[in-house]
């Protein structure tokens, strides 16, 4: 699937609460009004007037000051309600939210006047509402034509793009240079912060267009990942990738803004005085041409049933981008029609805006327990007041370890009000507190380990439990790894498998595996002849596996099944893996010094080494891997770089692997400029979308792929 950004046409109500471009319309539901008998008009007026004054102080701290008090959904849930009873009474108040699109300016940037308007965009928050839109585009051109007959406006097609979750910009060039750069603002007039945005590497400073001024919008944002890395540093870590970019090119200090490393992505023309476009294509064309940064995920269709299709598909495909989107827009492609169409008082009508459900709200933090896992490690996990998120109802956030705790203000937070977010089907994270004030209870760190009372270590932001031979959870997982499908694959066996004969057989590490007789687990709870014939013989065939498998079920730290084939592929002996030096290891391809560091170490520990002594003894063979035969040479794939990404149906990734290899091709892990060729399968995420911004060639059809294997 294709879908693009352009996304960001500023959008309704919310939209100027979002400077990024919140679409607002009624409900997707109707919603219900309750007056009191006796005098509703007045009840109504009342709670309009309360609606007003909470969404303005929400909006003021969301646009003005960046510390946003609800999530988007709690908001709109709000609005949806004003604009209800705005419509029942007939009435707007003078300062309603619902009459204006934008914030406040800040004092210290000089606003600076759109050359044209930015406008908002219409809401739908469901499929019956986008119908809804479309039928009104259908029937606005049906009128027009039956009044046009001899120039009549075309059959409508559709663009898709995504809608970012930045904050809109708009760039004025004059003569090919960038003169000014400015926030959206209330769509007329917006804040000037030119040299903030020139520390933005994907503008350009200069473009080859250079007849007259122009305007282009677009949507600065910080990637993820770069928010991810900025975090680990960060004295004091960032909410989330939106407040990120806003408060950056909202500071008026351009170096803050440039250790922020944001990026943009652009998708309009909104000003020319000397370059018209005949279609939206011709549009992102000219875009493209003068070095504007455009998103790859752009389709156009010629049927609104191709639309929704797509739809669903972003949706699918939203968690695996590497920045924010809270939904899709769409637009009509032929500009005499959107000239024929026009605007109300604050939308296109030719275009409206898709939300996808919330994936950020707030809630109150009950409690927090800890967790041991397999190498000790103690991790944080919150209890929150339950909460729908996403479609699901969230009662457990992840916290990854104390130094999150402290970094994210919430060391007295218990019974406070917290930002939560949720990506797919990933365990939702606790982003931060609402406010600053420490007004909460404290979550206390424990000095024991909870599973087997050990006094626990700190080792950077990590509490560590270090009784490896006594701690019930560090066993169970260590030994279920151990025989997970990736490690030595042995069937039937599952977590409560190993916590079983932990606690009947005193089972305490994986070599122990090998000593259990057909007597030993006849004996166990719910352990027939059968069930204990056909452990002992998947473990007798795990014996097999081969070296890289073997490293892989150690469960060496900060090492994963990449680095454990390296080593296999490499040294294909266990005991000279055993005995390398950390210089021999970083000498190895993606084998950095904190791996190598790990890798030493695990092997020097006596623990470690008397147990896999106990398994060779036992028979477990740690299969040097095979010769290879030596690589083809003249094949389609000699000598490039290939990256694998998403999932593949007709080959699995490992077999994929090989017969690259095979073809003399190297297989990474990461898109980079040296990258020759990206295979994407279903599904494929941020790895895609990156080889699409540095032009690199990518192979998305599977059966052009498993040709290109077999040579044709």
């Amino acid at each position: 699937m294709k879908v693009e950004p352009e996304t960001e046409e500023p959008t309704g109500p919310r939209e100027f609460r979002k400077s990024k471009d919140s679409l607002i319309t009624p409900a997707a539901s109707p919603v219900s009004i309750h007056i009191k008998e006796g005098c509703p008009r007045m009840d109504a007026m009342q709670r309009m007037e309360q609606l007003v004054e909470q969404l303005n102080q929400y909006s003021y701290h969301y646009y003005t000051l960046d510390q946003p008090l609800v999530s988007d959904k709690e908001y709109d849930v709000l609005y949806d309600e004003l604009v209800a009873l705005e419509a029942a009474a007939g009435v707007q108040l003078p300062d309603s939210p619902t009459l204006r699109v934008g914030g406040e300016l800040l004092q210290g940037f000089k606003p600076h006047r759109h050359l044209a308007p930015l406008w908002s965009l219409d809401k739908a928050q469901n499929e019956e509402q986008l119908i809804n839109w479309n039928n009104r585009v259908q029937r606005l051109i049906t009128d027009y034509n039956s009044k046009n007959s001899d120039n009549p406006l075309p059959e409508p097609t559709y663009v898709v793009e995504l809608k970012f979750d930045g904050l809109t910009l708009n760039l004025t060039y004059t003569d090919g240079k960038l003169v000014q750069a400015s926030t959206r603002g209330n769509g007329a007039v917006g804040e000037g912060i030119l040299a903030q945005v020139k520390t933005i590497k994907s503008v350009p400073l200069t473009i080859p267009y250079s007849d007259g001024t122009i305007e282009v919008q677009g949507e600065g944002i910080m990637n993820l990942s770069v928010l991810a890395k900025y975090n680990e540093i960060a004295a004091e870590p960032l909410k989330n990738a939106r407040n990120a970019a806003a408060g950056a090119l909202r500071n008026l200090n351009p170096r803050t803004t440039a250790e922020r490393k944001l990026s943009a992505f652009f998708y309009n023309v909104g000003y020319s005085d000397g370059v018209q476009f005949g279609n939206h294509q011709e549009m992102m064309a000219f875009l493209k041409e003068n070095r504007f940064k455009v998103n790859p995920y752009v389709t156009y269709h010629d049927s609104f049933d191709k639309v929704m299709e797509v739809l669903h598909s972003i949706v699918e495909q939203r968690a695996s981008l590497d920045y924010l989107i809270d939904g899709a827009v769409i637009k009509i492609t032929d500009m005499r029609i959107r000239e024929a169409l026009g605007y109300t008082d604050k939308f296109p009508r030719w275009a409206v805006a898709f939300k996808f459900e919330a994936e950020e709200t707030t809630t109150i933090l009950e409690s927090v327990s800890w967790n041991v896992g397999r190498t000790g490690k103690i991790t944080p996990l919150a209890k929150v007041e339950s909460v729908e998120l996403a479609g699901v109802t969230v009662q457990n956030c992840t916290l990854n370890n104390v130094g999150d705790i402290e970094r994210k203000n919430l060391k007295f937070a218990l019974g406070t009000r917290v930002f939560i977010r949720r990506s797919n089907d990933v365990i939702p994270e606790i982003l931060g507190k609402v406010t600053e004030e420490q007004d909460g209870g404290e979550i206390l760190y424990p000095e024991n380990c909870p599973a087997c009372g050990f006094p626990l270590e700190q080792r950077g932001a990590h509490l560590f439990c270090n009784n490896r031979l006594d701690c019930k959870p560090q066993i169970v997982s260590r030994i279920t790894h151990f025989a997970s499908r990736d490690a030595m694959d042995i069937e039937t066996f599952s977590e409560k498998t190993a916590e079983q004969l932990h606690d009947e057989l005193n089972v305490r590490e994986p070599a122990e595996l090998y000593t259990l007789s057909f007597e030993d687990l006849i004996k166990l709870d719910r352990f027939g002849e059968k069930k204990a014939n056909n452990l002992l013989q998947a473990i007798q065939q795990s014996k097999g596996r081969d070296l890289a498998s073997f490293l892989f079920a150690l469960g060496i730290p900060n090492t994963g099944k990449s680095t454990t084939k390296v080593l296999a592929d490499h040294f294909c002996d266990l005991s000279a893996i055993m005995s390398a030096t950390v210089e021999e290891l970083t000498s190895l391809p993606d084998i950095g010094g904190i791996v190598a560091e790990s890798i030493v170490s695990f092997f020097a520990d006596p623990f470690m080494q008397a147990g896999i002594q106990k398994m060779l003894s036992l028979g477990v063979e740690a299969k040097a891997p095979e010769a290879a035969a030596a690589p083809v040479t003249d094949s389609f794939f000699s000598g490039k770089t290939v990256v694998l990404t998403g999932t593949l149906h007709q080959l699995g990734r490992d077999e994929a692997t090989e017969r690259l290899e095979a073809l003399g091709a190297k297989v990474t892990g990461s898109v980079s400029k040296k990258t020759d060729l990206v295979i994407a399968g279903e599904k494929a995420g941020s790895k895609l979308t990156k080889a699409k911004e540095l032009g690199i060639p990518v192979i998305e059809d599977e059966d052009e792929f498993i040709g290109l294997l077999d040579g044709k």
